[in-house]
């Protein structure tokens, strides 16, 4: 993964958290992605909520997989621990790593392609162990490192930059988590900071698995006509001798401040997704009401926004493994290892 240092310089009036850190503490490389990717306005709502909560940046543990939304962990929190797996591995990574230090607050960056394709079934264990952890999914719809393919999240009859219309049936992230049992599941969008922020700190404040699945354009394989995901992918050369795609730069896409449910946000290709954000009487502790709130938007034609599902009362992974409360990094060798004999013990239990 190449990054690239971020200059040293800071406003000597940036505001300072309450561990005396600015969001220049937060930061890390400076971003090799598309200009204009959806990824990198995640990237800075998520440094925002780490800041707001003044979470040390060395007591977080920041994990991913394979993709252009895995690349996102090296532009936040350069001083914070982390993994970058291989492809859909992440959850299990992060699964060992919280049975091993629980005392971290662990947050997970993945993709369509890297959690509802190969991944698929990593993520479906780690919601039904209830890891905690805050589970970001950057969903853009298409395999951008790999050249626009479709993705397990692009709907039926959106078509690829070169025409094809997808026929087969997309996953959704979050009706799949409320039918496995997820206790913390939201949706946003990545132009939507105001809303994004808030949710991606209440997840990580969330006792056990927290997913968000964050609608991210990608600039580059989704700007066309067609897409139902976003931006329009423009080819303006091509060369014989290197076939080089140019990305042209691209205005930041903000959602406009509107007080309705309903907002309709227009992409660069003109065409437009209409996000409807909860209503002050929903109710986000009913888990078939958040499942039907969800299906009745996307019949609308509707990307449903915000907290969708909250339990508080459920057990954690640790809770439900029934581990001791010292994080196993710190325990002595002795009591991981207690010896032979004590192994021989345990095998003669099941003889």
């Amino acid at each position: 993964m190449t990054s690239i240092a971020k200059p040293p310089v800071r406003h000597p009036g940036l505001p300072r958290n309450s561990l005396g850190l600015t969001t220049r503490d937060y930061e890390g490389a400076m971003s090799t992605l598309c200009a204009g990717c959806g990824h990198d306005s995640v990237t800075a709502a998520i440094v925002q909520a780490f800041w707001e909560l003044a979470v040390p940046p060395h007591r977080a543990a920041k994990m991913s997989g394979i993709g252009c939304s895995s690349k996102t962990t090296a532009y936040f929190m350069k001083g914070s621990h982390g993994f970058n797996s291989v492809h859909g591995r992440m959850p299990s990574v992060t699964s060992g790593a919280n049975a091993a230090n629980r005392d971290l607050t662990y947050i997970g960056i993945s993709g369509d392609g890297d959690s509802l394709s190969i991944g698929l079934g990593q993520m479906c264990h780690a919601i039904r162990r209830s890891v905690r952890m805050l589970y970001v999914i950057e969903n853009n719809g298409v395999y951008g490192l790999t050249k626009g393919q479709f993705s397990a999240s692009s709907d039926i009859g959106s078509t690829s930059k070169r025409g094809e219309a997808n026929v087969q049936p997309p996953i959704d992230p979050c009706l799949l988590a409320l039918t496995l049992g997820a206790t913390f599941v939201a949706r946003g969008f990545s132009g939507d900071k105001a809303q994004l922020v808030p949710i991606i700190k209440a997840g990580l404040k969330h006792n056990g698995f927290a997913l968000i699945d964050v609608i991210s354009p990608c600039v580059s394989f989704n700007d066309h006509e067609g897409s139902t995901k976003s931006y329009k992918y423009t080819r303006e050369h091509e060369v014989e001798v290197s076939a080089a795609d140019f990305v042209p730069l691209r205005r930041e896409i903000v959602a406009p401040n509107s007080p309705e449910a309903t907002m309709t946000v227009t992409m660069h290709d003109g065409s437009s997704v209409r996000f409807r954000k909860t209503h002050d009487s929903y109710d986000p502790t009913d888990r078939d009401a958040a499942y039907q709130h969800v299906r009745n938007c996307t019949v609308r034609g509707e990307v449903a926004t915000g907290l969708l599902f909250l339990r508080e009362d459920e057990n954690d992974m640790h809770a439900m493994s029934r581990t001791v409360p010292t994080p196993l990094v710190d325990l002595p060798f002795e009591s991981l290892c207690p010896g032979a004999s004590a192994l021989d013990a345990l095998m003669d239990e099941f003889r």
